[in-house]
């Protein structure tokens, strides 16, 4: 596809995703777009196995929406970039592989937003965080009030998003809305490693733990209970698990195919 906001390299199972709009990469309906199309093309590209996530330059993972296209648009048009930014962040969300964050710089608004709708994110020391939409007399709009308050609870959600107010890496870190921070000129390098590192992990397997995960999060424990269920049947049914299980019956390392 003809990618005018993003660039996108594959590279040993490994897609990298780049927001490119500098110097601070403002995400705006074009972008949604292009993220909605990418991530579905990546999705059936069997070479691809993880996808990791990241922003162009030194400054800004996502320095939030697009506040001039906003600012331009009407009731009805606003709608509509709304529900394009809802399309992409579930598409990322939903995708039937593993999506890392590299966190390089400012995550604000929905570049946050972004953050959180990726499996798993690695901040580099030097990022920032916040939800400033308050102080602008709007709310975050593409998530941001349901997947941060399912990650920290009400109260800290409530806390970060009403009062807008930045924090660092090392805070996000202790609230566990970062899995890890590194120094920041070692970022790529240790999201790349994990995405190689999942790269070798039963493809089902993962897709199914996703999907318990996920899906169990919206529902009552005795529903969540059975799509677990139903998602280990599916796992336990691949060959690459047939495989596993004799590998380590057989004390050897498994050789998994992707089925």
């Amino acid at each position: 596809m003809n990618l005018k906001n993003l660039i996108c390299d594959i590279h040993k199972n490994v897609a990298i995703i780049t927001i490119s709009r500098p110097p601070v990469n403002p995400l705006n309906s074009d972008v949604f777009r292009e993220l909605t199309q990418l991530i579905n093309e990546l999705e059936n590209n069997e070479e691809v196995k993880v996808i990791v996530m990241t922003g162009s330059g030194e400054k800004a993972f996502v320095a939030g929406a697009d506040v001039k296209e906003m600012a331009t648009k009407n009731l009805v048009s606003l709608y509509q970039m709304n529900k394009k930014s809802r399309e992409a962040f579930t598409k990322i969300e939903s995708a039937n592989k593993p999506i890392i964050a590299a966190i390089n710089g400012l995550a604000l608004g929905g570049g946050f937003e972004l953050a959180l709708a990726c499996d798993l994110r690695i901040s580099s020391d030097k990022a920032k965080f916040a939800f400033p939409e308050v102080g602008l007399g709007i709310i975050p709009g593409a998530g941001g009030t349901q997947r941060l308050q399912k990650m920290v609870g009400q109260g800290i959600a409530k806390e970060l998003i009403y009062f807008g107010e930045m924090i660092d890496a090392r805070k996000a870190q202790e609230l566990q809305l970062v899995n890890k921070v590194v120094a920041h000129d070692q970022l790529m390098d240790e999201a790349i490693a994990w995405a190689q590192k999942l790269a070798e992990k039963p493809v089902v397997a993962l897709q199914m733990a996703k999907t318990a995960i996920n899906s169990g999060s919206n529902v009552d424990i005795e529903s969540g209970l059975t799509i677990e269920t139903t998602a280990f049947a599916t796992a336990f049914a691949s060959e690459d698990a047939k495989e596993g299980l004799s590998a380590f019956t057989e004390k050897r390392k498994p050789e998994f195919i992707g089925r």
